[in-house]
């Protein structure tokens, strides 16, 4: 992909939550559902054993 043509995501919103295995479930499914929102989420966990969940703006 070209550099000019890569699509930048835009942090709207983060929250950091206790550890749930299940979480990734979660986030596939609002990416699926609100993908024609231009919306995206992102999850990650941290040091701490906590996660945090980032949505996008793309």
């Amino acid at each position: 992909m070209d550099e000019n043509n890569k699509e930048k995501l835009e942090p709207v919103a983060t929250r950091t939550f206790n550890h749930y295995d299940e979480m990734y479930k979660v986030v596939d499914f609002l990416n699926k559902t609100l993908k024609h929102k231009k919306l995206m989420f992102g999850l990650s966990k941290n040091g701490d054993g906590s996660m945090t969940i980032t949505i996008y703006e793309i």
